[in-house]
């Protein structure tokens, strides 16, 4: 019985990760203009596979409108999903714009312009 209970979280990972993989796929099948070069970085799924947060990055576009587009499909995209996934319960949807790569890059200008302002000196 230990055991059971200790592969459950490996499980919610691997579904993560499955779901992270074939909806990158999935979402370069979108024919909607808001959806631009999206990266999905990661995805957290609820313990009973309800929900999935999903986090992306856009290299070229509104994140905001992306969003939009992206939240708009989510039904599409879930549909698609259960044609992959082998598993019983497909979690709905939810896309949100991940910052963490727009705040490095700030931080990193800068970090640049401290030691371009130091090297003058």
């Amino acid at each position: 019985m230990r055991h059971k209970q200790r592969s459950i979280p490996n499980r919610s990972f691997r579904v993560a990760d499955q779901i992270q993989r074939d909806l990158a796929e999935l979402i370069r099948t979108l024919k909607d203009p808001r959806v631009g070069m999206v990266t999905i970085n990661s995805v957290e799924v609820t313990p009973d596979y309800a929900h999935a947060k999903v986090f992306f990055s856009l290299l070229v576009g509104d994140p905001v409108e992306c969003e939009a587009g992206l939240n708009e499909a989510a039904g599409f995209l879930r549909n698609g999903l259960f044609k992959r996934l082998q598993i019983h319960t497909v979690p709905t949807l939810h896309f949100q714009f991940d910052k963490t790569t727009e705040n490095a890059a700030e931080l990193n200008a800068l970090i640049r312009q401290a030691n371009a302002t130091r090297a003058k000196e």
